[in-house]
């Protein structure tokens, strides 16, 4: 079974709060679950965004039954499945899609494998598709590729325009993002003053429960994390996790060293948050 089955199976057989937020360009439900209370301090935490990174998504059901203290939290264990399967399968994906889909996917990849697919069914990458600082990332393309097109305007895509209206409905006192590699926390998205102290203390927090570095991140724009920081004003991470020498994807074989150092991270999180109060 792969991740994107074993994360609708565990959605279907999960008996607590739960909703579909979207589709994904290919028709793919993107699923939530939450755990906890509604109570301060509420967490939204994302993984999956790009299609390689399929890995992540493995640890939304350990963080939900690993639980929180305080508050509650809301997790979308893979906010783009069809990269996913993308990167998983390659043509075996391509021949279950319409195509015109399909040929225009082969043509953008433009070799056999699939496996370092990163963007979304309409080759958009959908962590520089957010409104912040949307276009104006040091990697950012302007034409459908694998990876860094940032799309035909912010929020052009189903999922991240489901994310995105998700998160404005939860409103959300931080968000994390899962990625991989290299074992590093972005925290940083132009805050200043108390915000930026406060940001910064809680990716410390992060850094000493992870093992991971915390480090400002130069060039980016229109991500996910980006828009909460800018936005919403509240504190954002993403997660890169995994060790750098690895090579993406990472697959399931890499994937319980990577839970090892990240199980309690909502847990802790929470925690600092509500010593804010």
């Amino acid at each position: 079974m792969d991740a994107v089955q074993k994360i609708y199976r565990f959605y279907q057989s999960y008996g607590g709060e739960k909703r579909i937020i979207g589709a994904s360009a290919c028709g793919l439900p993107i699923v939530a679950l939450f755990a906890g209370r509604h109570e301060f301090p509420q967490l939204i935490v994302q993984y999956g965004i790009h299609g390689r990174e399929w890995v992540t998504s493995l640890l939304a059901p350990e963080h939900l039954l690993f639980g929180l203290t305080r508050g509650g939290a809301w997790f979308v264990p893979l906010a783009d499945p069809d990269g996913a399967l993308l990167s998983m399968y390659g043509e075996e994906f391509l021949k279950q899609l319409p195509p015109k889909r399909a040929r225009f996917l082969r043509a953008v990849n433009g070799e056999n494998s699939f496996s370092l697919w990163k963007a979304n069914g309409n080759a958009v990458d959908l962590n520089v598709n957010f409104p912040a600082g949307w276009g104006e990332g040091v990697r950012n393309v302007r034409a459908p590729a694998p990876e860094n097109y940032i799309g035909r305007r912010p929020l052009s895509e189903p999922e991240s325009a489901a994310l995105y209206r998700f998160t404005l409905d939860v409103r959300p006192d931080a968000t994390i993002s899962y990625h991989t590699k290299g074992e590093e926390i972005y925290w940083e998205y132009f805050q200043q003053g108390e915000r930026l102290r406060r940001d910064e203390l809680l990716a410390r927090a992060l850094a000493a429960e992870t093992g991971y570095a915390a480090k400002r991140l130069a060039g980016s724009g229109g991500g996910y994390k980006d828009f909460c920081i800018r936005a919403l004003k509240i504190p954002a991470f993403t997660i890169e996790a995994g060790r750098d020498s690895l090579s993406h994807p990472l697959g399931e074989g890499e994937f319980y060293p990577i839970l090892a150092k990240n199980i309690g991270v909502v847990r802790r999180l929470s925690e600092e948050l509500w010593k804010t109060r």
